[in-house]
């Protein structure tokens, strides 16, 4: 049977933590290469993965193909209007066929019920590149951000998110329970997490406290992270801007929590919405190596599929 990484609730405290630090080893390992540089010890030589996207990315695209170049292997990009599936083939058939081309598939889709029917019928790895219910490779490069900034161990932090209930939002409950962190979520009402999607994490132990100000959520947390107010997808834009202004993290609430807190935000960013340009700009701010680290931590998780 293939290895997956299609949900961070999947994985084991040692399959993250295996991740984790091998996307730092081989961070540091490139220092002072150019970015095309092929890695020195390349895992996935002769390897290739298949990137489909149903919706448009900027950092999945070049974060995967990167990761594929730096790993010695290469890939193949479309859409679904590129494919037969965006003709009316079956996702069965479309895994079935793919598993004959490529050595995996990274999927960026609409729903979770593409990516998990994809996944049954798959005799290749299925690597999960964003979906309606979660988004877990961009909270491996959040977490291994939060390990890159702060000297506290992730079990000993409290991050506190402020936004909307998303997909983003749900890899963080999904990865709490493993890794011991502690997950304040302010939310508005009608745009929370439902408490059915909290009650697994929570019953294998994860420490998550919902219904918080943001005031509440903010106070001495080691993080505040957010997401855009409208996402892909929604349709409910005016009402989404006239819910989401008193959850936005400004300097002041910043300045709420703790002195060396860190400010992430997946991207895209729009200033003056979910997050100020202070902010997002200043000193705490780890955005942008948040964006870089979705490549490290990519790699990390392909060679992880592939148990390389």
């Amino acid at each position: 049977m293939p290895k997956h990484f299609l949900t961070l609730a999947d994985l084991t405290k040692g399959d993250l933590r295996a991740i984790l630090d091998d996307a730092h080893a081989m961070k540091k390992a490139r220092k002072g290469q150019p970015k095309g540089a092929v890695d020195s010890k390349p895992a996935l030589y002769g390897h290739t993965l298949a990137l489909i996207f149903e919706k448009s990315s900027t950092r999945t695209r070049f974060s995967f193909d990167m990761a594929m170049r730096q790993l010695g292997g290469s890939s193949i990009t479309a859409t679904s209007s590129d494919m037969q599936l965006g003709r009316g083939e079956s996702i069965s058939d479309t895994a079935r066929v793919l598993s004959r081309f490529v050595d995996g598939i990274m999927l960026r889709a609409n729903s979770h019920e593409t990516m998990s029917e994809l996944a049954a019928h798959s005799d290749v790895p299925i690597v999960n590149g964003l979906t309606d219910y979660n988004h877990p490779c961009q909270i491996m490069a959040d977490l291994m951000t939060l390990e890159e900034r702060s000297e506290k161990l992730l079990e000993d932090m409290t991050l506190a998110w402020i936004g909307d209930g998303n997909n983003v939002l749900m890899s963080f409950v999904n990865a709490a329970a493993q890794l011991g962190y502690n997950l304040r979520i302010s939310s508005p009402p009608g745009y929370r997490l439902k408490d059915a999607k909290l009650n697994a994490a929570r019953v294998q132990g994860a420490k998550i406290e919902m219904g918080l100000s943001s005031e509440e959520a903010a106070k001495d947390a080691d993080a505040l992270i957010t997401d855009c107010w409208v996402s892909m997808g929604d349709t409910d834009k005016d009402e989404r801007l006239a819910a989401f202004p008193p959850y936005q993290i400004d300097e002041a609430l910043l300045a709420k929590a703790a002195p060396d807190a860190t400010f992430l935000h997946c991207l895209p960013a729009y200033r003056g919405q979910e997050m100020t340009a202070g902010v997002i700009d200043g000193p705490q701010s780890a955005v942008w190596d948040e964006a870089e680290n979705r490549l490290h931590a990519q790699k990390a998780i392909i060679k992880w599929c592939f148990a390389e």
